[in-house]
C-alpha cells in the first residue's frame, strides 16, 4: 500500500473499532461505570495500571478493585480509613498485589490534597512534545511520599527507555476528544496532538508489517518512530490509529 492507501485502510478500520461496542470487551468499560470526573479519573488510572495479561483477568480484577473501593473511588482515596485501607491487602494482579494497591490509593490522596489531582500532575509540562518529560515527573511525584522499591515497578518511565504503554493508554483515555463515546475527553488542557499510541506486542507486531515501524524493540524510540509515522496521517489526533491496529492484531490476528 502507498501512504495514500494505508491511510484510507486504518481510517476504516478506526471507524471500525472506534465505537461504543468496543467497551464491551475492554478494560475501559470499568472507568465508564462512573459519572464523576475524579472517579472516572481514579478507575482509569487504576485499571490502566494493571493493563497487561489477559483482557477478561484485567477487567475482572479492576473490577474487584473498585469493589474494595466501595465503587466510590475518589471518596475512597480522600476519606479512607486505616481499617478501610487495609481491605486493599488480598489484592493481587500478578504482580500487583495488596501492598501495592495500598500505596497507589495513599499517593493517589496525596496527589489529590497537594498536587490538583491527576489532571494537574500531567498538565506540568504544556511545551512537552509527547508527554515524555511529563510522565518522567509523575512517577518522580508519585513516589514523592515513602513506598517500598518493589512499587516503583508499576509506574514506568520513557526516560528510562520504556514505551509507558499502560500510561500512554490512560492518557488516551482521559484527553482524546471524539463522538465515537469511548475515549472520555474530560482533561481539555492537553491537545491531542501530543498523545502517544499505547505501544504493545500487538500493536507494534502490527505496525511493523504495515511498515510504520521499523524497530524491533517496543520501546520509547520506537515509539516515537510509530508516533512520527501516525501524525503523518493525522497530525491533530494520531492516537486514533491505536483503535486500528489493536483491533488488527487483537480481533483479526492481523
Amino acid at each position: 500500500m502507498n501512504q495514500k492507501e494505508l491511510k484510507e485502510f486504518l481510517d476504516n478500520k478506526v471507524e471500525q473499532y472506534n465505537n461504543p461496542k468496543f467497551i464491551e470487551s475492554d478494560p475501559i468499560q470499568v472507568p465508564h461505570l462512573f459519572s464523576k470526573k475524579e472517579d472516572i479519573e481514579i478507575a482509569a488510572f487504576l485499571t490502566a495500571t494493571i493493563a497487561w495479561g489477559k483482557r477478561q483477568m484485567i477487567i475482572k480484577n479492576a473490577n474487584r478493585m473498585m469493589e474494595i473501593m466501595g465503587n466510590s473511588p475518589y471518596d475512597f482515596v480522600i476519606n479512607h480509613s486505616e481499617k478501610e485501607l487495609s481491605l486493599a491487602d488480598s489484592f493481587v494482579h500478578r504482580t500487583f498485589n495488596g501492598i501495592d494497591f495500598q500505596f497507589f490509593i495513599t499517593s493517589l490522596k496525596n496527589s489529590y490534597q497537594n498536587h490538583h489531582g491527576l489532571e494537574g500532575l500531567f498538565s506540568l509540562f504544556p511545551s512537552d512534545e509527547n508527554n515524555k518529560q511529563t510522565i518522567h515527573n509523575f512517577k518522580k511525584v508519585f513516589f514523592e511520599i515513602p513506598h517500598q522499591n518493589r512499587t516503583t515497578k508499576h509506574v514506568s518511565d520513557p526516560m528510562k527507555g520504556s514505551a509507558s504503554k499502560r500510561i500512554n493508554m490512560f492518557l488516551r483515555w482521559m484527553v482524546r476528544r471524539d463522538n465515537a463515546g469511548v475515549d472520555f475527553g474530560l482533561w481539555i488542557g492537553i491537545p491531542m496532538s501530543k498523545l502517544s499510541c499505547p505501544l504493545d506486542v500487538h500493536s507494534g507486531n502490527v505496525a511493523r508489517k504495515l511498515g510504520l515501524l521499523n524497530r524491533k524493540q517496543n520501546d520509547w524510540k520506537a515509539l516515537e518512530e510509530l508516533d512520527t509515522n501516525l501524525r503523518k496521517m493525522d497530525v491533530n489526533d494520531p492516537t486514533k490509529y491505536d483503535f486500528a491496529l489493536f483491533g488488527l492484531g487483537v480481533f483479526e490476528k492481523f
